[in-house]
């Protein structure tokens, strides 16, 4: 028997628009985000992709409950975002989400392995040095844990932001750029880790990225342009 996974993100109608200028009379509205729907199953890996300015590290940050939309209604795991405050907000992201950013944003007076810790004894995990260091191994850093952000290369922080974004066993991850500061070969070796930590956890991947190799591991692509989605490309439908 076939089991449907469950919608683990729904949007509807979601939009994004900021007011620029210093003053009343230069005030002006730049809409960021065109009303956008979307749904994500669990289990599934989405990459979002599209030109700079095209929005959608913007609809990323609004996904994982960072930000707010200007309109529309997002549920994380049937969870009202667009009505919750930051500490409602903040409670959702502990439980069931995990980030990756592209520029690491590693604490840099905290070792690899307390940087990996946090969320853990954030959580109050009796055992979070245990399920680090486990981690660490995991991504091939069993031997830097003890080393700060500076002392590791830009690969090295990136698994360390990896491993702490997994740590929680998140129910979806976003990851905004994760290969974006890397070379080619550090790339492929954080995509492998992902793509693996994901069928390990059964973690669902939401991802915006400028490398299609990347995307092209994901299930489903999704193109932004003028802050909508402009093209859907189902890969697995196209290999079955």
């Amino acid at each position: 028997m076939n089991i449907t996974p469950e919608i683990i993100l729904d949007c509807r109608g979601l939009t994004k628009t900021v007011v620029t200028g210093s003053s009343k009379a230069e005030e002006k509205h730049l809409t960021i985000l065109q009303p956008i729907d979307l749904q994500v199953k669990s289990g599934e890996s989405l990459a979002i992709i599209g030109a700079s300015g095209s929005g959608k590290t913007t609809l990323l940050s609004i996904l994982a409950g960072l930000d707010l939309p200007t309109s529309g209604e997002i549920y994380l795991k049937k969870q009202p975002m667009h009505s919750f405050d930051e500490e409602q907000r903040s409670k959702v992201r502990a439980d069931h989400v995990g980030f990756i950013f592209q520029s690491f944003l590693l604490i840099n007076s905290l070792t690899a392995l307390e940087n990996v810790m946090l969320p853990a004894e954030l959580a109050n995990a009796d055992d979070a040095k245990e399920q680090a260091i486990a981690m660490l191994n995991n991504v091939g850093l069993g031997d830097r844990v003890e080393h700060y952000p500076g002392q590791l290369s830009g690969g090295e922080q990136q698994r360390v932001a990896i491993a702490r974004a997994f740590i929680s066993k998140p129910d979806i991850l976003f990851a905004d750029e994760p290969t974006g500061n890397l070379d080619s070969q550090t790339g492929e070796t954080i995509i492998e880790l992902l793509f693996a930590l994901n069928k390990q956890q059964g973690t669902t991947l939401v991802l915006v990225t400028h490398d299609r190799e990347l995307a092209q591991r994901c299930d489903r692509q999704l193109t932004m342009a003028g802050g909508q989605f402009v093209q859907q490309v189902n890969l697995m439908a196209e290999v079955s």
